[in-house]
């Protein structure tokens, strides 16, 4: 009876583990396994049968551990320890995580991208400033302030003009529990005119509800409502507030994959979620919908670039000779047909860590260019 008992209870705790950690079901994540690992830990100390004996004031055990036990502990232990040394260590892999980016071409003219645009298109809110004019609008409306948070902001366009736009989200527990059905819409900011501000709250006079996002709890927080409707072998990343040319509010989330071993994490597609109904649609990279503005994240895009610079020569390169890495952080610029990149400078690795020039990624396809701006200030090169 006491097996049974505590049969139920492993079995309880890995369901209630799963559901609150999400991991991965799937080879090359080690989330899955870290938890069957913890279960079968606790599952050998409880076939010990510990007893404490009363007259000895010691703990006396009544039984040998299951030896199935231990045979799954050492499994585990190599799946999450020896099989990711040999399959991912950057000395055994230096090439495939060099390539991983693709192929880097070379930019001649900065034109094939970009064209002059007008006084009026230029941007003038970055993001920190979106945020401020987003408070402030939600600050006019005392009964919405106290209700939300403002969620953050991404640049994406809408019908040809650039908008930061952010959802309201639940501001707690309690909050979404009084308000399950959904939060009353998001904030649109001109990032080329900061009068310019909306609160969005309707779509052709219907009410948008955002019932599914990361600030609501159970099967309406996004990512937990994706995992149990078929989405649990595949790897989950970038949760993206963007809206569609006819305003309504979406969440688009990169799937990626394990490209070297239980490393080299890789965009594959998308998946887009109504934030309202709860839909999901899946996408290859090459037929995702056009209003997407980003499929490739940062963090990928960022990594992989600087695993091209660095072994550019090989592991063994410890004289720097020809060592690249990326400038802090990456800015999303538009260029001509509506196509949006992320923006980087490349600076030397060694003493003088001189800027070389700056990178464009294509943030659907990850298409590299290298533009080379020898001895140029990144600024300069801006």
């Amino acid at each position: 009876m006491k097996k049974v008992f505590a049969s139920i209870c492993l079995v309880a705790l890995a369901f209630l583990l799963i559901y609150l950690f999400l991991p991965v079901l799937r080879y090359g994540f080690g989330g899955f396994a870290l938890i069957l690992l913890l279960l079968l830990i606790i599952g050998m100390i409880l076939s010990l049968g510990i007893k404490s004996d009363s007259k000895s004031k010691k703990i006396v055990l009544q039984s040998k551990p299951n030896k199935l036990f231990g045979i799954g502990i050492l499994l585990l232990l190599i799946y999450l320890i020896v099989i990711p040394i040999i399959t991912s260590a950057t000395i055994f892999h230096t090439s495939s995580y060099q390539k991983l980016i693709g192929e880097v071409k070379n930019g001649v003219k900065i034109g094939n991208h970009f064209e002059p645009i007008s006084i009026d298109k230029l941007r003038v809110v970055d993001q920190k400033l979106a945020y401020l004019l987003g408070e402030k609008i939600i600050g006019s409306q005392p009964a919405l302030g106290s209700q939300i948070d403002l969620g953050e902001f991404s640049i994406q366009k809408v019908n040809n003009e650039l908008y930061w736009v952010a959802p309201l989200l639940h501001s707690g527990f309690f909050k979404w529990l009084n308000n399950s059905e959904g939060t009353p819409g998001y904030v649109m900011v001109s990032a080329t005119n900061e009068r310019d501000v909306r609160l969005v709250q309707t779509i052709n006079n219907q009410p948008i509800k955002i019932k599914y996002q990361p600030n609501a709890y159970f099967q309406s927080d996004i990512h937990r409502h994706v995992y149990f409707n078929g989405y649990a072998t595949i790897g989950l990343t970038d949760f993206t507030f963007e809206i569609d040319e006819s305003g309504k509010p979406f969440w688009v989330i990169t799937t990626y994959d394990k490209k070297v071993g239980f490393s080299g994490d890789d965009a594959t597609g998308i998946l887009v979620v109504d934030a309202q109904t709860g839909e999901i649609k899946q996408y290859s990279i090459s037929v995702a919908p056009t209003w997407v503005d980003r499929i490739q994240p940062t963090d990928l895009i960022e990594t992989q670039l600087n695993d091209w610079g660095e072994y550019i020569n090989g592991y063994w390169n410890f004289s720097n000779v020809n060592k690249l890495q990326i400038t802090e952080g990456m800015s999303l610029v538009y260029g001509k047909d509506n196509k949006s990149y992320w923006y980087t400078g490349l600076t030397s690795v060694g003493n003088d860590e001189s800027s070389v020039g700056f990178v464009l990624v294509d943030t659907r396809t990850k298409e590299t260019t290298f533009y080379k701006q020898s001895g140029a200030t990144e600024y300069a090169a801006q």
